[in-house]
């Protein structure tokens, strides 16, 4: 536990946690206003994008966290699965697809990331994935977002990957931290 400015006493997750304002605009406008701020797409981004899920979420705000795979316990990195079971042991929950726009709207400040390389069939450098759970069995589909700043430019990309993919151990991945009881 921490104590925080104004006295509260707080777990060591809820003051590493951030809170998004998530939903309450329209796909249209969500888009514009990505594309305002100078958000670049790929293609897998466009595709959840235009996933049901985005017509017209209700507005709301979330804690997220973010972790490494080897903060949560998984010092070898591990498969898309078991990182996302060491978050639920760890009382983290994945987020609502929506969130990763939100969330790239969000962290403008992003670092830049070490190389340029945009796809390379592997977790890019630099990047923090959004855990959601995938809304298709289809490993063509991609399965959720992640952001990342590359030569100043940042991006909101989606990414494919099957359960044979390991995440790196210093891969970053964004939770939710539920709401206390």
């Amino acid at each position: 536990m921490q104590l925080t400015e104004n006295g509260f006493m707080v777990s060591a997750a809820e003051a590493e946690s951030f809170t998004v304002e998530v939903g309450g605009q329209s796909r249209t406008q969500l888009v514009r206003t990505l594309g305002d701020a100078g958000v670049q797409l790929n293609a897998y981004a466009e595709a959840l994008l235009a996933h049901p899920m985005f017509d017209d979420p209700a507005g709301r705000t979330l804690r997220i966290v973010e972790r490494t795979v080897e903060q949560l316990g998984l010092p070898e990195g591990a498969v898309l699965s078991e990182v996302f079971a060491a978050a639920r042991n760890q009382g983290l929950e994945l987020c609502p697809l929506v969130v990763g726009p939100y969330l790239r709207l969000s962290l403008m400040d992003q670092g830049n990331a070490p190389d340029s390389v945009l796809s390379a069939g592997r977790s890019p450098a630099g990047a923090i994935h959004v855990a959601s759970k995938s809304v298709s069995e289809d490993v063509e589909y991609p399965k959720g977002f992640y952001l990342r700043v590359v030569d100043g430019q940042p991006w909101l990309r989606g990414y494919c990957c099957d359960d044979t993919y390991v995440w790196a151990p210093e891969q970053r991945v964004a939770f939710l931290l539920p709401e206390s009881e």
